[in-house]
């Protein structure tokens, strides 16, 4: 019994291997295909580069404007990451400890969101984004994902929130906390580990994020990283040396960051599954 299972452990491990340098093969040509020649990449794609050229990295850097580009990512990204935290925590608890037929409609309403296609209601967002004066600034993207990213958010913390007893809140309480008090001082830090999960998820998706910026930031000097690489991809020329040098500088830090804070995903989806 102990043999087969070794041997079943074995080839579960090989397969897991194979299917990991699967999914490696795309990072393998954007990688290699950054620090070569135009003329070399239309030759052979998949060989390895004759000469190594770091200079594709310093003139993106300086046609598009990364670091411009870098810190618009940055500032979106943080900012909505924050408000959806601090909206969708507060909104999950509400309504866990204030259980009734609102509460319980409001939930069904928001995840109810989360099937509907962006497509459907993007050309009535960008007229009333229009209408409120909030298109083409960054404040009013914030806000666009704020509505876009709470209806998963809380759904994840709704069932978290139901895992926390209600009589360390009352003993709070009993102690003289305010109730703003008790969701910061005391239920936000248990949320840690699903407030992880939240925080990674978004940052993947708003980091990444092409279409809202395309159809909101109408300025050069607005742009995030993902529309200053399509620059290098018109429709007539496609400069595949240097876009590819950008889409390595712009997946860099989401992926170091993924990297770091990897295991808190599976950490915060597993504990609030299991309790």
């Amino acid at each position: 019994m102990k043999k087969n299972y070794s041997k079943r452990t074995f080839l579960l491990e090989i397969f897991a291997i194979m299917l990991g340098l699967i999914f490696l093969i795309p990072f393998y040509f954007v990688f290699i295909n950054s620090v070569k020649g135009f003329s070399e990449i239309l030759i052979d794609a998949a060989a390895l580069p004759k000469e190594i050229l770091f200079s594709n990295y310093a003139k993106v850097w300086e046609v598009i404007s990364f670091q411009d580009a870098f810190l618009n990512s940055l500032i979106i990204t943080v900012l909505s990451i924050a408000g959806i935290v601090v909206i969708s925590s507060m909104a999950a608890w509400k309504m866990v400890r204030t259980p009734g037929k609102l509460s319980k409609f409001l939930f069904i309403f928001f995840v109810s969101a989360m099937v509907i296609p962006f497509q459907t209601v993007m050309i009535p967002l960008m007229k009333l984004g229009g209408m409120l004066g909030i298109m083409n600034s960054i404040p009013g993207i914030v806000i666009m994902y704020f509505g876009f990213g709470v209806s998963l958010s809380l759904f994840l913390y709704h069932g978290f929130v139901k895992t926390i007893p209600q009589e360390i809140e009352e003993s709070a309480r009993v102690d003289g906390c305010s109730q703003f008090g008790v969701f910061w001082r005391i239920v936000f830090p248990l949320l840690k580990p699903i407030t992880v999960t939240v925080i990674i998820l978004n940052t993947l998706w708003i980091w990444n994020d092409y279409l809202l910026p395309l159809l909101v930031l109408q300025d050069a000097e607005l742009r995030t990283i993902p529309l200053a690489t399509s620059s290098f991809f018109a429709q007539y020329t496609k400069q595949w040396d240097m876009g590819l040098a950008a889409l390595v500088l712009g997946i860099a830090p989401v992926i170091v960051f993924f990297l770091f804070l990897q295991k808190h995903i599976i950490k915060g989806i597993a504990a609030g599954s299991i309790k």
